[in-house]
């Protein structure tokens, strides 16, 4: 186990759970696809990783801030906490399919990670476990 988190890094983590989302969601194949619960569990795991990695996913953060930024102009005072009350709202009320679930889920946690509260901890670990052990 030390030497496979070791090795899979914080910036492994995002990647493998991104393919497992993305690919994990659709179904068809010899697995059945993720439910509802897996894609929301694996997604809080994933928007921690895109917040511990550094580049590519920092592109994401990049696209993330501009669209905080737009919102801020259009919205002044719209402030992370709202955003992401407002995706949980969305993620928990309107039906949304598994691969909804996982695309809401990561953009999601991922602001969560970046508000300084218990999600940037989770960031945190992951960042400071996959140092610790590789």
């Amino acid at each position: 186990m030390k030497s496979l988190l070791g090795t899979l890094g914080p910036f492994g983590l995002a990647f493998l759970l991104t393919i497992v989302l993305v690919v994990g969601t659709k179904g068809g194949g010899k697995v059945k696809p993720l439910s509802w619960g897996w894609a929301l569990l694996l997604s809080v795991i994933a928007g921690a990783s895109y917040a511990a990695a550094a580049w590519p996913f920092s592109l994401v953060k990049g696209v993330i801030n501009d669209g905080l930024s737009l919102a801020d102009g259009v919205f002044p005072g719209l402030t992370l906490s709202a955003i992401g009350l407002s995706m949980a709202a969305i993620i928990a009320w309107k039906k949304l399919s598994t691969r909804g679930v996982a695309m809401m889920g990561i953009p999601f946690f991922y602001i969560a990670s970046s508000a300084d509260g218990g999600l940037g901890k989770l960031a945190d670990k992951i960042a400071l476990l996959a140092q610790h052990l590789s």
